[in-house]
């Protein structure tokens, strides 16, 4: 009965809509994240210092670790 529940309150999670509120905060999570993401990019194209550019890929990783760094730049 309770593995039931479990299974249907994470399904109703899944497939019910998200508040509008809630929405909202994801869409300003990602636009933050991009122009982070943008920033950390030009500084890291400007930098010659392969320490200072070094350092920027680690935050750049903190930030999205899901992002092809080589493909990105």
């Amino acid at each position: 009965m309770i593995f039931e529940n479990l299974i249907y309150s994470v399904y109703e999670q899944i497939m019910s809509k998200q508040s509008p509120k809630r929405r909202k905060f994801i869409i300003k999570k990602k636009q933050k994240r991009r122009r982070k993401l943008k920033k950390l990019k030009e500084k890291y194209l400007k930098t010659k210092d392969p320490e200072e550019k070094r350092k920027i890929l680690a935050k750049m990783r903190k930030i999205a670790p899901y992002l092809e760094i080589e493909k990105y730049l």
